[in-house]
């Protein structure tokens, strides 16, 4: 019964990446999501969402309950987006600022992330991103997000063998497969939430 409601049922993911460089690791988890949802998993389509023309938030930047042109279409995207994947590299045991700056905007009234399903991955060194993914679960409560809890998915991007070549792309064939199970996994909460 799942697999033919899933087959019958697309999910549109927005992807979000907290770091902005091309050739981040973060960036890399978003590509792969991208291809393993293309071969392997039916009714989802990834959507990757740049961040990086959003301007820092500023209040005085609203006219008349419209927003800059490029928040407009930002917030259109998560909007229209059935769920949410985010990739969220640790700075300073917390969420990157273009993250952070990111998710307020969307959150200005009326708040556009409410009531979607997320999922949040995450590569990086020590603990492979781990704190900034339990600050945005913080910022998902009040936000009213509801992230699939298992599985978690924080990748040591530095630890041997090599996960990601020089590009930033995934090599790692179990990373792979563990991110695949996170697809799944949001996939099943997104269609959780589209039948109550």
């Amino acid at each position: 019964m799942e697999a033919s409601v899933a087959a019958r049922s697309l999910i549109r993911v927005a992807a979000i990446s907290g770091s902005l460089r091309k050739a981040s690791y973060n960036r890399g988890l978003i590509r792969s999501a991208i291809e393993i949802s293309k071969a392997t998993v039916e009714g989802v389509q990834i959507e990757y969402v740049d961040i990086s023309p959003l301007p820092l938030l500023n209040t005085d930047l609203e006219r008349d309950g419209t927003f800059p042109p490029a928040v407009e279409a930002f917030r259109q995207k998560i909007l229209e987006a059935d769920s949410i994947l985010f990739a969220s590299p640790e700075y300073n045991y917390s969420i990157a600022a273009p993250l952070k700056n990111a998710i307020d905007w969307a959150s200005r009234p009326p708040n556009v992330w409410a009531d979607k399903a997320a999922a949040i991955v995450s590569a990086g060194g020590g603990f492979g991103g781990g704190r900034s993914q339990y600050h945005l679960r913080q910022v998902g409560v009040f936000l009213d997000l509801h992230f699939i809890n298992k599985p978690e998915f924080f990748l040591n991007a530095f630890q041997p063998p090599a996960k990601f070549d020089s590009d930033g792309n995934l090599i790692d064939e179990q990373s792979k497969l563990r991110l695949k199970e996170v697809l799944l996994a949001l996939q099943s909460m997104t269609l959780r939430l589209q039948r109550k």
